[in-house]
């Protein structure tokens, strides 16, 4: 059947990391329809912070894109959605949105019919479906990307453990390019660093990170610090680099802005480790197998939206407001990411860098989650 379907339209939203995420899911589609072109029914971000599938995945992945307004109740423009579908004429959606409940699935497979689709693939329309489920041993849960490769069952194995199913498929320019942006270092080993974050909960805090820094530059004296984010990242970026700056002589390169998501995901895989928050640039990191230490708050789910892979260090205190699902934490006062220490992250750090006799951590490996601290976070 797969021979005879043309056109396939896969329906996801989101920006980098979300995107990210579903590349399994993308590359078993795929590769369950090798002769069709397929089209992806998504949300164009304007933000920086936030770019658009288009900029992510590559052409020959994704062919082209039909525009969805997120929150969209508008009835023309409901008409002109339903005109731009019926004008593709897919002969397949699959769908890939996240997990926005039940009843939501159904409203979704309903329009799609009524735009003609006769076959819908991955519809989330079970309570299961729409779960990531705890995984043996509790205290973690199924990752996003294992949920969404779930729903999509009946089109295969979508190989989550093998790295070609994360491959973002780089081209020699973007690559070249990377390794132009980071001559500077002068073939020093580099620790890329990225700050940013859509959530004001996820954001760990200007002071610790110089903190961290400063800890980090004078324990590898060898080393590059290189960061890359938004534009509008660049000089927050800069202002944590002073604690490099102070404690090492070495190069310090601000990338924020120069580089396009893909072209950071090359200079990425040429770093020793990765240090950054739940974000987008953590995943681009991830998939190009760099491992990552990510600092994470505690408004998910353990497990959910971490890097994939056992190379990360992932540090995630549990509080007991874990869950929240906030995007801007007040009456905790972020309780659950300022209780992360900076001797924590030093010492996931140098973990990763096969240096962890250098300070003792407890932080969060692969399996489980910390208890929250309540000691200093800034300590050392």
């Amino acid at each position: 059947m797969s021979k005879t379907v043309r056109r396939v339209l896969i329906y996801r939203l989101g920006s980098l990391g979300d995107q990210v995420v579903a590349l399994p899911s993308l590359h078993l589609v795929r590769r369950s329809f090798p002769q069709a072109g397929l089209c992806m029914l998504t949300n164009f971000p304007v933000s920086g912070k936030a770019p658009a599938a288009a900029a992510i995945l590559d052409p020959e992945l994704i062919q082209g894109y039909v525009r969805y307004v997120v929150g969209l109740r508008n009835p023309l423009e409901l008409v002109r959605l339903w005109a731009a579908i019926r004008r593709l004429r897919p002969d397949v959606v699959v769908y890939l949105a996240g997990a926005r409940g039940v009843k939501v699935a159904k409203r979704d497979a309903w329009f799609f019919r009524l735009c003609g689709v006769r076959r819908l693939i991955g519809v989330p329309d079970t309570e299961d479906l729409q779960q990531n489920r705890l995984l043996d041993g509790g205290g973690r849960y199924e990752s996003e990307a294992a949920r969404l490769a779930r729903t999509l069952e009946s089109l295969g194995d979508a190989r989550l453990e093998s790295p070609r199913s994360w491959d973002l498929w780089l081209g020699d320019g973007e690559r070249e390019r990377a390794g132009q942006a980071l001559e500077p270092a002068g073939g020093r080993p580099v620790i890329a660093v990225s700050i940013g974050t859509k959530q004001q909960t996820n954001d760990w805090g200007a002071e610790r990170w110089r903190a961290l820094l400063g800890r980090l530059g004078a324990l590898l004296p060898g080393y590059a610090l290189v960061l890359n984010g938004a534009a509008d990242e660049r000089e927050a970026s800069d202002a944590i680099a002073e604690g490099w700056r102070g404690a090492n002589s070495g190069p310090v390169l601000n990338l924020c802005g120069q580089l396009t998501p893909r072209e950071s995901a090359a200079a990425f895989a040429q770093a020793r480790v990765f240090v950054g928050h739940d974000s987008g640039p953590m995943h681009l990191a991830a998939a190009v197998q760099t491992p990552c230490v990510a600092i994470f708050s505690a408004r998910q789910k353990p497990g959910v939206w971490f890097p994939h892979g056992a190379q990360h260090r992932v540090i995630y205190h549990q509080t007991d407001c874990w869950n929240c699902g906030l995007t801007v934490c007040v009456a905790e006062g972020k309780r659950c990411i300022y209780s992360i220490a900076v001797d924590e992250v030093v010492g996931a750090v140098l973990g990763a860098l096969g240096m962890g006799g250098l300070v003792a951590v407890d932080g969060m490996g692969a399996t489980g989650a910390t208890a929250a601290t309540e000691a200093d976070p800034l300590r050392g």
